[in-house]
């Protein structure tokens, strides 16, 4: 079972998701499950771009690690995503806890 984080919690461990793409560039693609989850759900960035209200150009960059999401932005995708923001900056527990559970 995947625990809830705080609002504090969420931001701390998104300063480090943040700090480990900017020292460890190889670390990005295993971090970054947007691009992940929005296969598994067969969206496109377009859908995506409109459901947020932000350009296409933007979506383009989260999902090809050029730039990363604000905090804010992570939390709506998480809900429009209806996923945990928790699948989206620590996929390593989710996928440990799934494991776990079976």
């Amino acid at each position: 079972m995947v625990k809830k984080l705080s609002q504090k919690e969420i931001y701390f461990e998104y300063i480090c998701y943040i700090c480990t793409i900017n020292f460890n560039y190889m670390e990005v693609k295993k971090l970054n499950r947007l691009k992940v989850v929005m296969a598994e759900k067969d969206l496109s960035n377009t859908w995506l771009s409109e459901k947020l209200g932000v350009s296409q150009p933007t979506v383009s960059k989260w999902m090809t690690n050029f730039s990363q999401p604000n905090l804010e932005s992570l939390i709506k995708i998480s809900k429009v995503l209806n996923v945990d923001v928790n699948e989206l900056i620590r996929p390593d527990e989710v996928q440990m806890d799934n494991e776990n559970s079976r």
